[in-house]
């Protein structure tokens, strides 16, 4: 029961950042991949949402600089992951400030949560 609230919730979540993109976008996974292992440089390292969180989803992390542990983002495996609309908005904001230099645009976002979802 606690694992169908959570992919519900997900897809609620998801449902909502997709209506924020535009009309008509559910994100696209495909792009959701490219965008996760494109690299960016910033202050003259290069960075990508891979590298803390590895090319895919279903693995743990591990923070580049910190190196704390950082749980799988997918929801097949990790229940709690994309479940709060809050903490999804706030480490989107945080980790593309810190991977691209700016905050994710709303497709970008759909996109990665399509990524995430089809994991």
């Amino acid at each position: 029961m606690r694992r169908m609230i959570a992919v519900l919730s997900s897809i609620m979540i998801i449902s909502n950042i997709a209506l924020a993109a535009g009309p008509g976008s559910a994100g696209n996974a495909e792009a959701g991949h490219q965008f996760w292992t494109k690299q960016y440089t910033q202050n003259s390292e290069i960075r990508s949402c891979a590298s803390c969180h590895t090319a895919n989803p279903r693995q743990s992390g591990k923070h580049v600089r910190t190196g704390k542990s950082i749980n799988p983002l997918s929801p097949a495996v990790n229940t709690l992951s994309l479940t709060d609309p809050k903490k999804i908005e706030k480490w989107f904001r945080r980790n593309c400030k810190w991977t691209l230099g700016r905050e994710c645009t709303a497709d970008e976002k759909s996109d990665v949560l399509a990524f995430l979802k089809s994991f």
